[in-house]
């Protein structure tokens, strides 16, 4: 489950090129050392990482509430059941998760003055700080991997998860600064085909998981599921 959200970071890397590739292309990098231009990169990715981990674990914290609430299983379904959702009624949710409420527009478009404010200045801390709001603004994919951080049920787990969303991004990102060019149109298709289909998969995962059938590691039963946690303690 931990792991899902990398392999989700990595796959949607080129969905983030498609909506975070002007900030990257925008970034005030521009030097012929590549020892600090790697650098550069590396903080800038590290700050959008640092949010993706606080959304992680703040995201977890409510997945623990159902967890004590015993809600652990109806949690895990819900959350299977909105990823599959997600995937199949695209447009039902895109103005939800793309800003286009009034809020939204609002949200959004200050989030942009920040970063393209912070685009003038050649520091390592601007560089982080446009990373820490770049994983801030709204993204489809992003959303579905915080469905999995609360369906993980645990802080640290949330927050684990979306560290390793965010560092399955991190490839793509970094290479599009240096090579300075979009990912060619036949990759793009390939990804954008891997990507519903691993999502619906964690979607399934999910749902079973929460109905307790006693398939080994896929749906344990309740019980089972107890002695292990009793174990534990």
């Amino acid at each position: 489950m931990i792991w899902a959200g990398f392999l989700m970071g990595m796959f949607g890397s080129l969905h983030c090129i498609g909506m975070c590739g002007p900030i990257a292309l925008a970034l005030p990098v521009h030097t012929s050392d590549k020892g600090l231009r790697l650098l550069a990169v590396l903080v800038y990715n590290t700050g959008r990482v640092v949010t993706y981990s606080m959304l992680g674990a703040l995201l977890g914290m409510l997945g623990t509430a159902f967890y004590l609430a015993g809600l652990q299983q109806v949690l895990s379904i819900i959350s299977g059941s909105l990823l599959i959702l997600l995937i199949l009624f695209p447009i039902f949710f895109k103005n939800v998760f793309s800003g286009k409420t009034i809020a939204g527009i609002s949200y959004v478009q200050t989030l942009k003055n920040s970063i393209a404010t912070r685009l003038r200045s050649h520091t390592f801390s601007s560089l982080f700080f446009i990373g820490l709001l770049n994983g801030l603004l709204p993204c489809g994919l992003v959303s579905i991997a915080i469905i999995g951080a609360v369906a993980t049920g645990n802080v640290w787990q949330g927050t684990l998860y979306m560290l390793l969303f965010g560092l399955g991004t991190v490839p793509a990102m970094a290479t599009l600064v240096f090579s300075k060019n979009y990912v060619p149109v036949g990759m793009k298709q390939v990804f954008q085909k891997v990507i519903p289909v691993f999502v619906c998969t964690l979607g399934v995962l999910l749902i079973l998981r929460g109905m307790n059938l006693g398939i080994p590691y896929v749906s344990p039963s309740a019980e089972k599921n107890c002695c292990a946690q009793t174990t534990c303690h």
